[in-house]
């Protein structure tokens, strides 16, 4: 077959698949010209999930006559004044966005510059343009675009049904809004009743405002400001705390220079910055902006615009790690899960409404079968001597009564003085204005695993030698998995050698340890080093130890601990960073308000 030059329009929508994937992609391309424009508010509208219709209005700087010929020319832009592609400062700079939609829909721009008496209107319908004519409209730019797809019939075979469409609009929107908190947008259509997010004062209180806007009253409540600058690389925003996790890593949202990017770089730095505080199946919410030097950037690796890629990929990941850390250690205790709000929810008893009078006991799902049967017929007083039993759980699993109040000190103290010793698992201590339970296991282990980083970070951890070595037995493959990683193990203390064909022995374990299971913390690490790779950070491999160590050498849930050693837990979890949850990411204790207890008995 003979080579021959494509046609204008075929080339036309060979482009605009590159850039027009869907109707949320021409939402983000028009939002974006906007916004280059230098618009304070934007109003967006679609039927159909965007395929029916979209027609997005702004007040910006709006166009004359002969912009708004050239502007559905193909490479016809505004955004560059020079020919130097590193010097991006404007979200679109392609020229390929108008004509791109041109080409496959009908387009329709409406636009006035304050230099202009009065409006122009020109019309695009599959490629061909139509005559520039006078219109009515104030300042700014009004684009519609109709049809999306009626010249490329076999793309709208792989649109979604149009509430995913109109649900991928709204994302776009959404993170766009983030980005600009200066700006107003309203976002309404026929899918969806019309919301508004209006324009945020400048700065960090104004960026908390529209982020909480967005991503709801959770993240406002358990946001945390962070930022870090180096090398003019400036690394800002706001992260959840491990309170407030996700089951997918949709709830990161990442900026660069203002452009909204999923890169996997920032993921995985985000990821490693959590990797201390939440289970591996969570994920963190946070809202993260990067802002650099455009040379230090390349934003034209991808004709969405979705991706870009750094000049210096690891300062940009070891701020974000930094900058993230560094704001979790900061806010220490509030940091976890602790707070007595779904505490509350759960003890809250599930009696009828007073008023409700047609309310049957006997068929209420929350009373038990068996109390119903004692019930039926019942002629005694409700709390008759025969039904105390009921009221009779056994003695107390430790018996740390004192003799008189808690020592006033100690109930000053932010966990308080200790109480009592629940089922030898859960400590209660006593505070100025509430009470405490804390899970002894789970602050133990972080307790033990802050002190493993330590020790290794200033002088290795110290190790104790077995007067017998330790043999433990397990299949050849995961003798090889920990041979393997001989060397990071002993840098943690605990050495070991091959002892034949299938087995290992033991020769020195970490003495911050004591006494431990070497056969059951060597077949835990076998466990998770099946799951490394190569490109995981030494780092990280090195906090997966001892983490499992830290597991293994902790206070264990039914252990009896006298009263004294509650209160050396309680004063050792108030001088450990980030103890507010163990190293799994689970909270170490709850704390109830006594004016959250007393509405439980109608006090309040």
């Amino acid at each position: 077959m003979p080579v021959r030059q494509l046609p204008e329009q075929v080339v036309n929508r060979i482009a605009a698949g590159e850039v027009v994937e869907r109707p949320a992609s021409v939402v983000k391309e028009l939002v974006e010209n906007a916004i280059d424009a230098g618009a304070s508010r934007l109003d967006i509208f679609t039927e159909g999930g965007g395929r029916r219709k979209i027609v997005i209005t702004d007040d910006g700087s709006g166009m004359t006559r002969a912009d708004l010929a050239l502007s559905v020319e193909r490479h016809a832009t505004s955004k560059l004044d020079h020919e130097d592609l590193l010097q991006i400062r404007t979200l679109g700079f392609r020229g390929e966005a108008l004509p791109s939609i041109g080409a496959v829909a009908k387009l329709a721009i409406t636009t006035r510059q304050k230099s202009e008496a009065h409006a122009w209107a020109l019309s695009v319908a599959g490629g061909a343009k139509s005559d520039i004519m006078p219109a009515a409209l104030g300042l700014g730019t009004r684009v519609e675009v109709a049809d999306l797809f009626y010249a490329t019939p076999a793309r709208l075979k792989f649109l979604k049904s149009e509430r995913s469409e109109a649900e991928a609009i709204r994302d776009v929107v959404r993170r766009l809004a983030m980005a600009r908190p200066e700006i107003a947008f309203t976002l309404a259509g026929e899918e969806r009743a019309p919301v508004t997010w209006a324009a945020a004062l400048p700065g960090a209180p104004g960026r908390l405002a529209r982020l909480g806007d967005i991503l709801g009253a959770d993240f406002r409540e358990h946001a945390i400001d962070v930022g870090a600058e180096r090398d003019g690389v400036a690394v800002e925003g706001f992260a959840a705390a491990p309170a407030l996790t996700r089951a997918n890593a949709l709830g990161q949202y990442l900026f660069v220079n203002g452009r909204p990017v999923r890169d996997k770089l920032i993921l995985g730095a985000v990821r490693a910055a959590y990797s201390d505080y939440l289970p591996r199946d969570r994920h963190p919410v946070v809202a993260l902006f990067v802002t650099l030097d455009p040379r230090e950037v390349d934003a034209n690796v991808h004709p969405a615009k979705t991706e870009v890629r750094f000049r210096n990929a690891g300062l940009v990941r070891a701020l974000i790690v930094h900058a993230l850390k560094d704001g979790l250690a900061r806010e220490g205790k509030r940091t976890a899960a602790n707070d007595g709000g779904s505490a509350i929810a759960a003890l809250r008893p599930a009696f009828p409404p007073r008023n409700n009078v047609n309310w049957d006991w006997r068929r209420s799902p929350s009373f038990p079968v068996s109390s119903i049967a004692s019930f039926e017929g019942a002629t005694a007083p409700l709390l008759a001597e025969r039904d105390q039993a009921a009221f009779d759980v056994g003695a107390p699993s430790a018996d740390v009564r004192f003799e008189d109040a808690p020592n006033t000190d100690l109930v000053d103290r932010p966990l308080g003085a200790a109480r009592t010793q629940i089922h030898e698992t859960y400590i209660v201590s006593q505070t100025r204005d509430g009470l405490i339970i804390v899970d002894q296991h789970a602050a133990h282990e972080r307790i033990v695993y802050e002190r493993l980083k330590a020790s290794l970070e200033r002088s290795g951890v110290e190790r104790q030698i077995l007067l017998i070595p330790e043999i433990v037995e397990m299949d050849e493959a995961t003798v090889e998995r920990l041979l393997a990683r001989t060397e990071e193990l002993t840098s943690f203390g605990l050495a070991i050698e091959s002892f034949g064909p299938g087995a290992v022995a033991v020769r020195e374990t970490p003495s911050l340890l004591g006494k431990t299971d070497a056969r059951g913390l060597l077949r835990d690490l076998a466990e998770h080093m099946e799951e490394w790779d190569e490109a995981l950070p030494l780092e990280r491999r090195l906090l997966h130890v001892a983490a499992t160590m830290a597991c293994h050498g902790s206070v264990r849930a039914g252990r009896r601990l006298k009263p004294d050693e509650m209160n050396a837990l309680l004063r050792e979890m108030e001088a450990t960073p980030n103890s507010g949850q163990c190293n799994h990411g689970r909270p170490t204790y709850v704390e109830l308000k006594l004016s959250d207890v007393e509405k439980l008995f109608g006090r309040r």
